[in-house]
């Protein structure tokens, strides 16, 4: 059952159960020894008018056995039992003690285990009306009996007699009253329960969203920096490797400083990777190597790093900053480093043997702006399953800017991202 159905008024209360119908059954048994003893008890005081004793048995079971239907059927058992009670006093059985309470309980079910409030409603005052009805006439039109059997005097506007009733309608107003109150207040805590129990539910299933939402974040975003961090140090390396082999034979100098940019290019990787996984070891999600004299980590590389970054590519590249320096957000600064690391590892890999690169980082007046573009081919089909290009279209849309990824007019590919510095700092 959802939240809006138990904020409903048609909330219906579940039903108890077997162990509930047992207990049910048990409670009607005990009272219906208990009414017999306490039978046996009056009609030996010799008090009221003596019935046939099989009469009074009948009785008995037709006030108390309904009660072990009390939660399966509480109008059907409310009723039975009310009619018994009247019937018994018109027959003159008197059991003044466990009828009532048998009475008691059939109305508090009504009120806590009836489906339908409005059937609860109307049976409950249907029982109520017809009660003191009942009550009425045998003050009323019985009065000279009753007058006869309790000695009362009638002279007067308050006589004993009228006082004698008076207390017999605020006795059956308390008696009714108490029932109708204490069976509804049942049924609303079961329904502020069944509320919490559904709230507390919803929470639990929400945290558990909560938490797969944030493992798969996390799984995105250590692809991403694995990503990055592999793919720029293979590309090198790979660019790097393919010089060496092919001077090495006739310039064994630039095949060595070929292969020297690998070590460095490994190196770098396999600190960038340790420091990664490092953070992500760490329980409370910081660098754990942030005090160790390593390399920079993949956390920590920004716009300072472009210069080394674009001298580090393994093709030519050229890098421009238009426009005054100023300070900005460490996470589009990170962002800007990531963008045109997987930019220029795109270009290595795609571009061609000839291909160029041109870095252009320009500071406008509320935005930081990127261009990174490059000669030479364009795939003519899009790759599948690649995970730089959408890297950074999360980058940026993490800092609420904007990336443009294609092809040129003129030829070779283009990426250009904008990041607002008033919204990324807010998101910094």
């Amino acid at each position: 059952m959802t939240a809006a159905s138990l904020d409903d008024t048609e909330w219906v209360r579940p039903k108890p159960g077997r162990a509930g119908y047992r207990h049910d059954a048990i409670l009607a048994l005990v009272l219906a020894v208990c009414a017999t003893g306490s039978l046996v008890l009056y009609r030996t005081t010799g008090l009221f008018d003596e019935s046939p004793f099989w009469h009074s048995l009948i009785w008995v079971v037709a006030m108390t056995l309904p009660l072990a239907f009390r939660r399966r059927w509480p109008e059907i058992a409310g009723v039975t039992v009310a009619a018994a009670f009247i019937v018994g006093a018109e027959l003159g059985i008197m059991e003044l003690l466990f009828s009532n309470i048998a009475l008691f309980i059939a109305m508090y079910s009504i009120g806590a285990w009836s489906r339908s409030r409005r059937l609860a409603t109307i049976v409950r005052s249907l029982i109520v009306g017809v009660m003191f009805a009942w009550l009425f006439w045998s003050t009323i039109v019985l009065s000279n009996v009753q007058i006869e059997a309790t000695g009362f005097s009638a002279d007067g506007p308050f006589s004993e007699y009228v006082a004698y009733s008076l207390i017999n309608v605020i006795t059956d107003l308390l008696y009714f009253g108490g029932a109708w109150f204490f069976g509804s207040s049942a049924y609303r805590s079961a329904k502020s329960r069944a509320q919490l129990e559904q709230r507390t539910a919803e929470l639990a299933a929400e945290r558990e969203r909560t938490k797969a939402q944030a493992v798969a974040l996390e799984r995105v975003r250590i692809a991403r920096e694995l990503h990055d961090v592999v793919a720029h140090h293979v590309s090198v390396m790979g660019v790097q490797a393919g010089a060496a082999r092919r001077v090495l034979s006739r310039d064994p100098a630039a095949a060595a400083d070929s292969l020297s940019a690998i070590e460095s290019s490994a190196r770098e990787a396999v600190d960038e990777l340790h420091r990664l996984l490092g953070t992500l070891r760490s329980e409370n999600g910081e660098d754990a190597g942030a005090d160790a004299p390593a390399a920079e980590g993949a956390s920590t590389r920004g716009v300072a790093r472009l210069p080394d970054l674009a001298a580090d590519a393994g093709l030519p590249v050229s890098f421009e900053v238009i426009g005054a320096e100023r300070t900005i957000p460490p996470l589009v600064s990170v962002s800007l480093y990531r963008i045109t690391q997987e930019s220029l590892t795109n270009v290595r890999k795609h571009a061609g043997a000839a291909a160029q690169a041109d870095i252009r980082l320009r500071y406008l007046d509320s935005a930081v702006e990127l261009e990174v573009t490059n000669t030479g081919s364009v795939p003519g089909t899009a790759r599948s399953g690649g995970l730089g290009v959408i890297g950074m279209r999360e980058r940026v849309a993490a800092v609420g800017g904007t990336i443009e990824i294609g092809p040129r007019p003129r030829g070779g590919f283009r990426v250009r991202a904008t990041f607002p510095t008033s919204r990324a700092e807010g998101a910094a």
